[in-house]
């Protein structure tokens, strides 16, 4: 294509040739062309093929997937605790990554939306300006009409009556019948023009391309912001050590891969369809052209070429020499026609024939402007520019930004999969095994060993009854002991001020009922001088503890038994 200005040619954008160059096959892997010819089955093939490419390695992507979530589900093996930092952190630039990727495909769908809503705008303009090149030569028609059957007519049936004159009568016979010859012609000419453009309306096609644009455009941005969520959900799991919102993450994340490779097949046909589109955008309009409407008149419009002549000039300048020669006969036998025929009325018809073939000269006149084809190029550049630069940039981001996406939610999945299993829940404080308080600060390891010692010496006490509180286990061991109430009430209140001694010959008789033995202090002393300054100093910091964990109060209160009975002799068991 190409015209007297540099500025009015189109040139096919790299992108577009680039795609147009992939080859294009059919189900025997025989190239075919590559012309955009979309009612053509081999074509169609062609970019079916071209299509199921992401398909394909969808299905690859998912087996292998599926063979390591296998793997994994089959492996009984008992997993330690690990440092999984190196894996979090490849979580979280990859999502980061995948965050950027689907953000491409936001701005690409944007662009995309763009460019095509330019080519709906310029789609309407050219529909206008073919209605108004129709709605011009229908008003000619119907205005030199007019004059053929009523001021034409009404001068012929008067030029019939008797006159003195005959040979006058006669001239201005041979007058009217030029000047309606010439009307006709200047009639039929006004036709041509129209009969062409008569099957032009792009409306419809209009509204249904902006239609599928008005649901396309948000579903694709729902799509992508869903996919976007996913991520940030995957990113906070990571944040937040997480178990339930990676393992959230391992099943949505399929799903994403699903939609991501679907949308890239879908992408990638449409890209190339549209790159083969742009590259010969102007045979696909003459192929597309009604049969009426001669591919001259579309080459002429597309490419605006000087050298080529307008296909509507010729019948222009006919009907603007009729008209020019039916001013001129009109004109002539205006003065003979009233001389002759004075009583006839034929001044006003005359006057409104003149003024009904100034405006047909100026309808004329006015769609020569409108045939040019300056104004219709233009838009067709516009509108050609839009869908070809800026459209088709926008889809092949998406189409980019598919792939990408699918891939760094491949590794996402997989990374996941491998790190949710080595996040342990959190143990309930209730259950602490003598084992497991290696974790646990030493005054909370000892209140835990304090409680299981407690629980294991009331025999009265089922396996999974709770550990009696502090209080009633002193009411029970009372009784047994013989030790006195206000006794008692003084390891209540967290430390017995007694001596030594007075406590050692007031429990010399407890030595075969006893709580029973810690088992870290078997064959211990509990003497020391020391037991009873920390036991009236660490009732504060414990009972500080209990406040903020009010599961293990009574933990708390066993403890101080604990400490208090240490400064007793040793005790045995049964």
């Amino acid at each position: 294509m190409g015209s007297s200005s540099g500025e009015d040619v189109y040139i096919a954008p790299t992108l577009a040739r680039l795609l147009h160059s992939l080859p294009h096959v059919n189900v025997t892997l025989n190239r075919i062309n590559n012309t955009f010819d979309p009612r053509s089955p081999a074509y169609q093939e062609s970019l079916g093929i071209l299509g199921s490419i992401p398909a394909a390695w969808l299905i690859l992507t998912l087996f292998v997937l599926l063979i390591y979530l296998l793997t994994r589900c089959c492996d009984r093996k008992t997993r330690t605790s690990r440092s999984i930092s190196a894996l979090k952190v490849t979580l979280a630039i990859t999502s980061v990554l995948c965050c950027a990727a689907l953000g491409l495909g936001l701005y690409g769908n944007d662009d995309l939306h763009n460019g095509f809503s330019q080519l709906l705008t310029e789609g309407h303009q050219v529909e206008q300006l073919v209605s108004q090149i129709r709605n011009q030569t229908t008003q000619i028609e119907k205005t030199l009409t007019k004059n053929e059957e009523s001021q034409l007519t009404t001068i012929r049936d008067a030029f019939d009556n008797y006159a003195t004159n005959q040979t006058a009568v006669a001239q201005l016979l041979k007058w009217i019948d030029n000047a309606i010859s010439n009307n006709s012609d200047a009639m039929h000419a006004a036709s041509d023009i129209r009969l062409p453009l008569e099957r032009i309306h792009l409306t419809a096609k209009i509204r249904l391309a902006e239609k599928i644009e008005t649901w396309r455009w948000p579903i694709t941005m729902t799509v992508l912001s869903l996919l976007l969520v996913l991520c940030v959900v995957l990113l906070v799991g990571v944040a937040r050590h997480s178990r339930c919102a990676l393992i959230a993450f391992s099943v949505c994340g399929l799903l994403a891969v699903i939609a991501s490779y679907l949308m890239a097949s879908v992408y990638l046909a449409s890209s190339v369809a549209l790159g083969d589109l742009c590259v010969a955008s102007d045979k696909f309009l003459e192929e597309e052209a009604s049969p009426e409407l001669p591919r001259e008149i579309v080459r002429y419009y597309t490419s605006c070429e000087r050298a080529r002549a307008n296909p509507f000039t010729q019948r222009l300048r006919e009907a603007k020499a009729s008209i020019v020669a039916l001013r001129e006969v009109v004109r002539k036998m205006q003065k003979p026609a009233n001389e002759l025929f004075p009583g006839k009325g034929l001044e006003p018809i005359f006057i409104s024939l003149s003024n009904q073939i100034n405006d047909a000269d100026k309808l004329f006149d006015t769609l020569m402007t409108l045939v040019d084809c300056h104004a219709l190029h233009a838009h067709y550049l516009r509108g050609a520019r839009a869908l070809c630069n800026v459209g088709l940039l926008g889809l092949s981001l998406m189409l980019a930004s598919s792939v990408l996406a699918g891939i760094l939610l491949t590794i996402l999945v997989w990374v996941d999969s491998h790190t949710w299993i080595y996040i342990r829940k959190r143990k309930d404080y209730h259950q602490v095994n003598e084992t497991d308080t290696s974790y646990l600060p030493a005054p909370a390891a000892s209140q835990a060993i304090a409680a299981r010692t407690l629980q294991r010496s009331q025999g009265s006490y089922p396996p999974d009854t709770p550990p009696p509180s502090y209080t009633s286990a002193m009411l029970h061991i009372s009784p047994h002991a013989s030790a006195p109430p206000h006794e008692a009430q003084l390891l209540i209140d967290g430390c017995d001020k007694r001596s030594t001694e007075a406590r050692g010959a007031h429990l010399s008789h407890l030595r075969g009922h006893t709580l029973g033995r810690l088992p870290s202090h078997h064959h211990e002393s509990f003497s020391g001088p020391n037991n009873e300054k920390d036991s009236c100093s660490r009732p504060s910091s414990v009972l500080m503890m209990a406040s903020h964990h009010l599961s293990l109060a009574k933990i708390v209160l066993l403890k101080k038994l604990q400490v208090c009975l240490q400064g007793l002799p040793k005790l045995q068991r049964f």
